[in-house]
């Protein structure tokens, strides 16, 4: 069905809902372990006409089931990151090329041609830990920036200047971190950027307290000398990803929507503006499970945007997950 990624060319909201009707019939048949999940739910595919009718998969399943619908072999494995000891999820990659198309659209979506950026990341433990889908992501966005400065920085004392320069020098530049990383490089440094976004993408990994999202943008807005702090909201188990270009309002791409479910009764849906579960259907999951229940918690701000304002309570504090509010 996919093999000339149709899911790229949806041009609204019938489009998006016979295609993901499509997909749940198809997944709903050829993923063993989302198929078994409707069977305990007693629910009969057949009987989905619309997006609210179909149930989501709880995203803790990725940690303990191989979530798939389509046999070996896989190009890739990327797995969330986590602390010791903790279970982290598995998604297995069936096709590299769709989640590649997918992160390089939507970027140049939101934000033009990759080779209009330099590319500068710090993501110490995303690529400490290995299997990372954001690493990937990020890495290949630098090679197809082909600008001298991008690159990843670790610990590199040069990294201050580098970015100096690189604001001076360069029309467009993307720095793009771990929250914690981007603030331990304000605690030490204080820099007025003309021309750079600055991205964060959650997670403290447990070498910072957790913070309100207006107190860490308000931290780095100062500490790099910037208007706004831009974020990205993706995660393992997703194959596309939303962005925010400020104040925490977040867009998807066409092929992903995201859904706000009543806490008490999950197959329920909230109106504009009340706080709810996120889940979320990402089109590009064809070959893994499009119907996510994640453990976040957020808002729609209108038909387009919504708002991420924490976790559920108890959930992991995994690496993807914005900020607790």
């Amino acid at each position: 069905m996919l093999n000339n990624f149709p899911i790229f060319d949806i041009k609204g909201e019938d489009d998006f809902t016979r295609i993901a009707i499509d997909i749940f019939n198809f997944q709903s048949e050829y993923n063993p372990v989302y198929k078994q999940f409707l069977k305990y739910l007693n629910f009969t595919p057949a009987s989905v006409k619309t997006l609210m009718d179909i149930p989501f998969m709880p995203i803790t399943f990725f940690k303990n089931h191989q979530v798939v619908s389509a046999p070996p072999p896989f190009e890739a494995l990327f797995m969330s990151s986590g602390t010791t000891g903790m279970q982290r999820s598995r998604h297995y990659v069936k096709n590299l090329k769709l989640y590649e198309e997918s992160f390089v659209k939507t970027f140049e979506l939101f934000y033009g041609p990759v080779n209009n950026y330099t590319i500068l990341a710090l993501l110490p433990s995303y690529v400490e830990q290995g299997h990372s889908s954001l690493v990937y992501m990020v890495d290949y966005l630098i090679k197809a920036s082909g600008q001298n400065y991008s690159g990843f920085y670790l610990n590199d004392e040069q990294f201050p200047d580098i970015l100096t320069l690189a604001d001076q020098q360069q029309a467009n530049v993307l720095l793009i971190g771990v929250s914690y990383a981007l603030l331990d490089l304000v605690s030490k440094h204080q820099f007025q950027l003309k021309s750079t976004i600055v991205m964060e993408t959650g997670g403290m990994k447990g070498r910072r307290k957790e913070m309100l999202r207006e107190e860490l943008h308000q931290y780095l807005t100062k500490g790099f000398g910037v208007d706004q702090i831009h974020s990205e909201y993706g995660m393992t188990e997703l194959l596309s990803q939303s962005y925010s270009k400020g104040n925490g309002i977040f867009r998807s791409p066409p092929w992903q929507k995201i859904l706000i479910r009543d806490t008490e009764d999950p197959l329920s849906y909230l109106p504009q503006g009340k706080t709810g579960g996120i889940s979320v259907i990402d089109l590009a999951n064809y070959h893994s499970c499009a119907f996510i229940a994640t453990q976040d918690l957020g808002r729609h701000i209108d038909n387009e945007h919504f708002e991420i304002l924490g976790r559920f309570d108890q959930s992991d504090v995994r690496g993807c997950n914005l900020l607790i509010v």
